[in-house]
């Protein structure tokens, strides 16, 4: 299996993908491994876990340096994306006791009810390339720490932080045979959802996510799927810095090259300040520096996967094609690498599949609505429902806005935004179970209810 550097399209190494054998090896390994690791007292792997975050602390430069040459990232956000994995995992183990420690929930004479929170097993983490370490540690992080085994699988374009990810782990003091790679593409994980594994955790598109659903479902196991999203904002005319808003909604938008599931992916801003705040947005973008990953400064960086240009462009197309126009960008970059100018669109609408499909790329639609109940009904007209913001100096209104909003996660007056302490979780096409939070690291156990006379 080829890895190519998006930047200069040049191959960087060559991996050897897994086969049937060995993937069925590798479950063996694990299937035998998983009661020695639970039985590991939960003080311990939580000790474990956090020499990992220290460890990945230790080789930031080198992981960063690894991520940005095979992702595209700019060299800083591969730092930020370390920083942040290590900040969840702190969540995560300073929470574990509390969350994964047996419960009791009721005592009275002669009896007591308890909650008692078992490992399901061996799970698999099919994991995605955009935040590996952040997706990643959603999961292998909290199913770990709860007695589990774990199949990792990278996606195929961040096999080599994979890799680097497993060899840490298991120098941090996770067993060999409660953690294993698998290499390789789409036909490595189709091998995997054949397997008979505890429990299946997914990032990573619709589409996929739908054919792993299918797969699974007859095995009777957890299955959760954190999916894409067109993640709506809505800017209120009571908002008093347009340039503050607008800089930090363009940074929500284009960050990572927007190629997050929770980036902003569309833009409904009232009438009042709408122009206003399309010159400051369109101000800020045009700001931002497009070049080599690895230079100083540079905030756009080469898109991990070509395919994804020729969506983009399509995207961009189709709305020029309907009436739209294209405020500064809307081209790809000649040369080498995978470069997309950040585009800004105005003059949208929802029959343009920029407002409608997930575009997962530099480029964002901005449309103008009259009023609240506009922007809401707009935000709701999705298949999605990831996240939505609003921008308002009235929390009230926000709240009354985002309640009747079908996503996951509502944001007031921020955007772009994770905490490892709130559940992540999608509704329709972006998925459904939680990671992070009590309920991410309730999420690898099966409960067990225990009534104790006596």
């Amino acid at each position: 299996m080829k890895v190519t550097n998006p930047a200069t399209e040049e191959v960087i190494a060559n991996l050897t993908e897994d086969t049937v054998a060995t993937l069925q090896q590798k479950h063996e390994q694990l299937k035998a491994g998983q009661a020695k690791w639970n039985a590991v007292p939960l003080s311990e792997r939580v000790a474990v876990l956090q020499k990992f975050a220290a460890l990945l602390k230790e080789n930031i430069e080198k992981l960063a340096s690894i991520l940005t040459s095979e992702v595209g990232k700019p060299l800083q956000q591969s730092r930020n994306e370390v920083n942040g994995a290590c900040a969840r995992i702190e969540w995560l183990t300073n929470n574990a006791e509390k969350f994964l420690s047996d419960e009791t929930v009721s005592e009275q004479p002669g009896m007591k009810e308890v909650i008692s929170y078992e490992p399901l097993g061996v799970v698999c983490n099919i994991s995605a390339w955009n935040y590996p370490y952040l997706v990643g540690t959603n999961v292998f992080v909290p199913a770990l720490l709860a007695g589990n085994a774990v199949m990792y699988k990278p996606s195929e374009y961040s096999s080599l932080t994979g890799e680097q990810i497993v060899k840490l782990l298991h120098l941090a003091g996770v067993h060999a045979d409660a953690v294993q790679l698998a290499i390789g593409g789409g036909e490595v994980g189709k091998t995997l959802l054949e397997m008979p594994f505890d429990g299946y955790y997914f990032t990573g598109s619709y589409k996929t996510g739908q054919y792993i659903y299918e797969k699974v479902a007859p095995k009777m196991v957890p299955c959760q799927l954190e999916l894409g999203g067109k993640d709506p904002l809505y800017i209120a005319d009571d908002v008093a810095d347009i340039a503050g808003v607008a800089a930090g909604t363009a940074d929500g938008a284009f960050y990572n090259n927007g190629q997050s599931c929770c980036s902003v992916e569309r833009i409904y801003v009232h009438e009042k300040v709408y122009d206003q705040y399309v010159a400051e947005f369109v101000k800020e973008v045009n700001s931002y520096k497009l070049g080599a990953p690895t230079e100083d400064g540079v905030y756009i960086g080469a898109l991990t996967r070509e395919p994804q240009l020729q969506v983009v462009d399509a995207q961009v197309q189709d709305a020029v094609s309907k009436g739209a126009k294209v405020e500064t960008g809307g081209k790809r970059v000649e040369g080498k690498g995978y470069y997309y100018q950040p585009t800004v669109l105005t003059g949208v609408n929802h029959s343009m599949e920029v407002m409608r499909e997930e575009s997962f790329g530099p480029v964002i639609g901005i449309m103008k609505v009259k009023d609240d109940a506009e922007a809401a009904e707009l935000m709701n007209d999705t298949a999605y429902g990831l996240t939505a913001g609003v921008y308002t100096a009235d929390q009230q209104r926000a709240k009354t806005i985002l309640s009747n909003i079908n996503a996951g996660t509502g944001y007031w007056n921020c955007c772009d935004r994770v905490s490892a302490a709130l559940p992540w979780s999608g509704r329709k096409h972006s998925g459904f179970g939680a990671t992070l939070s009590h309920l991410g690291l309730r999420a690898f156990t099966h409960p067990k209810a225990y009534h104790l006379r006596g």
